[in-house]
């Protein structure tokens, strides 16, 4: 609904300044209705706070100097709290676990893998009912966590 909430911000926006997130807030509601448990303007902020400060690059930075960075043995643990922080911790975890990203029609592997972590969670762990039901805020919450091997491994 991205285009509608954008449209409604811009008519908005030619009517009076938006001067207040409450007020922001408000525009975004109107716009997607009030069919979601969550606030609808939860969303429309969580997008423009990841792209304002930047955390999916700084993530995909993150990533792909972690393995490299640690000890053996050491492990590196992420929580992601969207499916886009998952995709990429999952993405960033199975390449460094050895998985060839060659293309299948490919007799061999010419990429290079190199099995660097070993993945310790092979689904994401996620927070208990009774969690959530302390911390609602961790509803959304997935962990993923991997080992360094003791020497990076060709595949």
């Amino acid at each position: 609904m991205a285009g509608k909430i954008a449209r409604g911000i811009v008519a908005e926006r030619a009517r009076r300044p938006i001067t207040t997130t409450r007020h922001l807030a408000r525009v975004v509601a109107e716009q997607k209705g009030g069919r979601e448990k969550i606030d609808p303007a939860t969303r429309v902020f969580q997008a423009l706070r990841i792209e304002v400060n930047e955390e999916l690059l700084a993530l995909a930075r993150f990533l792909s100097a972690a393995a490299a960075r640690l000890n053996a043995g050491g492990r590196v643990a992420v929580i992601s709290y969207h499916s886009l922080e998952d995709r990429m911790v999952k993405d960033a975890f199975r390449r460094d676990s050895g998985v060839c990203l060659c293309p299948p029609r490919l007799p061999a592997c010419i990429c290079g893998a190199r099995k660097a972590l070993e993945v310790l969670t092979r689904r994401p762990i996620r927070p208990s009912e009774a969690e959530v039901g302390r911390n609602p805020r961790s509803r959304s919450a997935r962990l993923r966590a991997a080992e360094r091997l003791p020497e990076a491994v060709a595949i």
